[in-house]
């Protein structure tokens, strides 16, 4: 698990090594979402970097709102940003950055020992990306 503060930094290191500018940081205060997102714009878009909260993982998705009663929760929709990942990597190498290839695979409990054993029973997650960033309560 990693500090908010070092989410903070790693978004922030690779905006500015990838010519994106931080526009916001969107943190889960409650038991739901089980991540948090830094919104990074460019210019033809504005990605999420997300933040596992009990895993030292990132990904780049496609942003959530939350919060003041708008509650996007589907599953969300990982994005290629080759560049970011990259940049993701080295500004922190404490974290693990996945890829949409990685998080749209299967799920292997075996891999990922920190999940749930129950959430995994009750919500049957069908892939990484669902079993690492979710909804669930």
């Amino acid at each position: 698990m990693t500090d908010v503060r070092t989410f903070r930094g790693a978004c922030y290191a690779a905006a500015r090594s990838t010519g994106g500018r931080v526009l916001e940081f969107r943190l889960a205060t409650e038991v739901t979402p089980n991540f948090d997102q830094g919104l990074i714009a460019y210019r033809e878009r504005t990605v999420a970097v997300v933040r596992a909260h009990d895993s030292a993982v990132l990904a780049v998705a496609e942003p959530r709102i939350v919060g003041d009663g708008a509650v996007d929760c589907g599953p969300l929709i990982f994005v290629d940003a080759p560049e970011l990942v990259a940049a993701l990597a080295v500004s922190q190498p404490v974290f693990q950055v996945l890829t949409p290839a990685d998080l749209d695979g299967p799920f292997d409990a075996t891999a990922w020992p920190h999940v749930s054993p129950y959430d995994i029973k009750y919500w049957r997650p069908g892939t990484l990306g669902e079993a690492l960033f979710n909804y669930w309560d």
